[in-house]
């Protein structure tokens, strides 16, 4: 599929949840270069190794960078950013200006430009992206974890472009599902959720790996959201980043707000 140019805000909304898919790096990481390749696994013994890698923190905070592209008109934020893992996501603009804050129960942000906020679940945004999102999802996303656990079903392996293509042997029927994984990393490179009868495409790919603590984090992120002639286009990259500290999560809408119905 390539698509159009995005022509309205209809993804605006989903720009907030886009601005936790990332990761971040910070002046002591590497970029992770490919090794040797092995392509010789199984479904079940990529699934292990690809779980074998999965990231263990208790805590992050990071300046993340945020390019976001609508037609030929680009914008880039540098926002500070911060999780504690399970429990809580949370981003703040310069001065508070725009400040985020999404846990397992809520969805919450408000913006001092127009004295707007919204509070809420995960309805809205599920039913835009054609499947139940929830913060697991949206955690797994920001780590460079697939979208749905690979262990909960059963999947046929491929090769593509020299990557491992994994996609259910029965896929959903409002969606199709498709995961890259490097063949050396065993990391995910990229994500694809389609909904073709509603011409909707969820693209996120992981362009690139770091080293952190040991560990391999995404070090730059693309987010395409698709629905037909619409595009939505959102970059990230990620500095500063400091592991398992003691962190707060300041979030109080200020009173005289109107709120927003998505």
């Amino acid at each position: 599929m390539r698509p159009q140019i995005l022509r309205n805000n209809r993804f605006l909304p989903v720009l907030l949840l886009v601005c936790f898919f990332g990761f971040v790096g910070c002046k002591s990481t590497k970029t992770i270069a490919g090794g040797d390749s092995n392509l010789k696994l199984s479904a079940k013994q990529l699934i292990k190794e690809n779980q074998k890698n999965a990231p263990d923190f208790k805590t992050l905070q990071s300046k993340l960078k945020i390019t976001y592209t609508e037609g030929d008109k680009k914008q880039s934020h540098t926002v500070s950013y911060r999780m504690e893992k399970d429990k809580v996501l949370w981003l703040s603009a310069a001065f508070g200006i725009i400040r985020a804050k999404i846990t397992p129960e809520s969805v919450a942000f408000y913006n001092k430009l127009d004295n707007t906020y919204f509070e809420g679940d995960f309805e809205y945004f599920s039913k835009l992206l054609g499947t139940d999102l929830d913060f697991k999802k949206v955690q797994n996303i920001i780590l460079g974890e697939a979208l749905f656990n690979l262990q909960d079903e059963n999947y046929k392996l491929s090769l593509f472009e020299g990557n491992y293509l994994l996609q259910p042997k029965s896929q959903r029927e409002l969606f199709e599902i498709f995961f890259h994984i490097d063949p050396a990393l065993f990391k995910v490179t990229r994500q694809e959720l389609s909904q073709i009868k509603e011409q909707r495409q969820l693209l996120i790919d992981y362009l690139a790996y770091q080293k952190v603590n040991n560990q391999a984090l995404p070090e730059h992120v693309k987010v395409i959201a698709v629905e037909g002639a619409e595009e939505m286009i959102a970059e990230l990259e990620f500095k500063s980043i400091v592991l398992n500290e003691a962190l707060r999560f300041p979030f109080k809408i200020p009173s005289g707000f109107k709120k927003i119905e998505l």
